[in-house]
């Protein structure tokens, strides 16, 4: 059965990674609340985000582990208190904590990649009301199954998509043309969200697309910002396409009438 997050909406998805910072904003950055809007006004219904714990124990919206690259200060987020994160923010678009955003954006859905292992637990009892409408993922099967765990213990079941080592081993039993055994690792998921290489290795592809899709699985790739690879990603069959660029993937899926 399909889960709520996918249903009603046009393939291929667009996901707006990070939000969506426009070209001309100023003082907006990503996975900002402003960012958030601008990634619905934008006109797509998937928001991608990433997951972090405040030293207050707080979920919030930020990629990174610490402060340094978005607003120059060098602390780890789980060393910052959410009251200071919220002023700090403040002049960037507005710290985006979870479990306002999940109020704030009601149509909205949402794509969370659990960060820390600390944030698994929180992060899965903050989504649980909302599970319908919410995709949990991480690069850390371990950390995503924790996060899925505690939102099924509260009564939520949201898609999840795989982490990075139940992704190498669906690649590996393909290459090694062992698809009984891929469809057996795709068991339990709902998309496959990966890169179209990784260390020079091709991960999409026509055989990988072909039996995410017999095991009733979406493919979507990030982070894809031109035009050009958007068009052919399409062309091949993937279902979503995962962009800073929210307003060019929104234009292509319109230009190709899909």
């Amino acid at each position: 059965m399909t889960h709520p997050w996918f249903r009603g909406e046009e393939t291929p998805r667009t996901l707006a990674h990070r939000g969506f910072v426009p070209p001309d904003s100023e003082h907006v950055v990503e996975n900002s609340v402003a960012a958030l809007a601008a990634g619905r006004a934008a006109g797509t219904v998937y928001l991608e985000s990433d997951c972090h714990l405040t030293a207050d124990g707080d979920v919030v919206l930020f990629h990174d582990d610490d402060l340094r690259r978005v607003t120059g200060d060098a602390r780890l987020v789980a060393d910052v208190r959410t009251r200071e994160l919220v002023e700090i923010m403040s002049t960037r678009g507005g710290l985006a904590l979870l479990r306002d955003v999940l109020d704030a954006f009601p149509d909205a859905r949402f794509n969370l990649d659990v960060k820390a292992d600390a944030a698994a637990e929180a992060v899965g009892e903050a989504v649980a009301r909302e599970a319908h409408r919410v995709l949990l993922t991480s690069f850390s099967d371990d950390r995503r199954q924790a996060a899925l765990a505690a939102a099924a213990a509260r009564g939520g079941t949201p898609a999840t998509s795989a982490g990075s080592r139940t992704l190498g081993r669906v690649v590996a039993a393909l290459a090694a043309r062992l698809p009984r055994l891929a469809a057996r690792h795709l068991t339990g998921l709902d998309a496959l969200q990966v890169p179209e290489r990784h260390r020079g290795l091709r991960i999409v592809s026509p055989r990988l697309i072909d039996a995410a899709h017999r095991a009733g699985v979406e493919v979507h790739v990030w982070t894809v910002n031109d035009v050009e690879t958007m068009t052919r990603l399409i062309g091949m069959g993937v279902d979503g396409i995962v962009t800073d660029r929210a307003d060019l993937a929104r234009a292509v899926v319109s230009d190709r009438g899909v």
